[in-house]
């Protein structure tokens, strides 16, 4: 199923030598100042370079998705490679003997999350659209005609189907769409108001208020996202009102609320608590308050990550099956994590 039409916007060949260069106000994304030293030429970017000459400048999105199908990941893909000639079986086990921390097989399995379109999960490309005198404008990544061997943001001269996903009265001057996200969240309400059931969202993200989220990240620092492509992970925050609104009433929503007060509401205090007092070790109390400061501090993860759910209307109404001794009339109980825990 896809939501994107091109019904009234020329083909995109059309933009691929016609853009124009993009100054985008995004701090995250790249400055374009960076020396030729710093820009090594990867395969990765070669592959860019020679598919950009081909067919013109590319969406962030697909400029996304190859970076994080990196070749270089090789196990993933061969392990993935012979789960599709084995014929996809839905169960599927992944084990790897004497793992030791764990590392090699916490790569194969980033590969397969990153491998989206194949395992049929979530993809979190996005397309960049900025609001321009002549209307909304998508940003294309090309090749750089001043400089050899890098690459640039340019936008596009005409309406593409991103735009499809903007509402009437945005008010920010430049967005991220996911159309993927919003494909599985229309599935996702489809099927909770359907025949019941429940979805719980965890993620870096935001209710629609930030704008420049699209990042590259290299050794746990921040990385120029056209720099050395395929040498870095790439990411951008969920925007939670894109999800509520493309759930379009099918279904209730809660949130999106910080890990903070979602981690409390489900009594992680108390959980603390105990875990201390059954532990005679030093070392084990000070990796659980390490871990407890990670989740829950504002500046860490506590304010970073949200949580947001979509449930069915009759759930927060109250049902038949919501119903105890002392009632006639069905109550709804409250959605764990969203409010606060009671303790009986």
């Amino acid at each position: 199923m896809s939501v994107l039409v091109r019904s009234g916007v020329g083909p995109l060949c059309a933009v691929a030598r016609a853009a124009i260069p993009s100054i985008w106000r995004g701090k995250y994304f790249s400055s374009g100042n960076e020396p030729a030293e710093n820009n090594p030429v990867t395969p990765m970017l070669r592959h860019l370079m020679y598919k950009i000459k081909s067919t013109g400048p590319i969406t962030v999105a697909e400029y996304m998705k190859e970076v994080l199908t990196n070749p270089a990941k090789l196990l993933g893909i061969w392990f993935i490679s012979e789960w599709m000639a084995t014929g996809k079986s839905t169960a599927f086990q992944l084990v790897e003997l004497g793992p030791g921390r764990g590392t090699l097989v916490g790569d194969i399995l980033r590969v397969f999350s990153q491998l989206g379109s194949v395992l049929k999960n979530c993809d979190i490309s996005v397309h960049l659209v900025e609001k321009t005198p002549q209307g909304w404008r998508e940003v294309f990544i090309d090749i750089d005609p001043q400089v050899s061997d890098k690459l640039r943001f340019v936008l596009a001269p005409c309406a593409t189907p991103a735009e499809v996903f903007i509402q009437h009265d945005e008010t920010r001057d430049h967005i991220e769409v996911c159309p993927d996200a919003g494909v599985i969240i229309e599935e996702l309400s489809r099927r909770i108001a359907l025949t019941g059931g429940a979805a719980l969202v965890a993620d870096y993200g935001h209710d629609g208020t930030k704008t420049d989220t699209f990042r590259g990240f290299c050794g746990h620092k921040l990385h120029d996202v056209l720099i050395a492509p395929g040498t870095a992970d790439l990411t951008a925050d969920v925007d939670f009102s894109f999800l509520r609104r493309m759930a379009q009433g099918k279904v209730a929503s809660l949130g999106p609320i910080t890990q903070h007060t979602f981690l409390k509401n489900m009594g992680i205090d108390v959980r603390l608590k105990v875990l201390l007092d059954k532990s005679n070790e030093q070392s084990v109390k000070q990796q659980l308050l390490q871990g407890y400061d990670m989740l829950m501090n504002p500046k860490k993860m506590g304010e970073r990550f949200n949580f947001f759910a979509l449930l069915p209307h009759q759930r927060l109404q109250g049902g038949r099956d919501q119903m105890n001794a002392r009632q006639s009339k069905p109550f709804a109980s409250p959605v764990a994590g969203f409010s606060e825990l009671a303790w009986q």
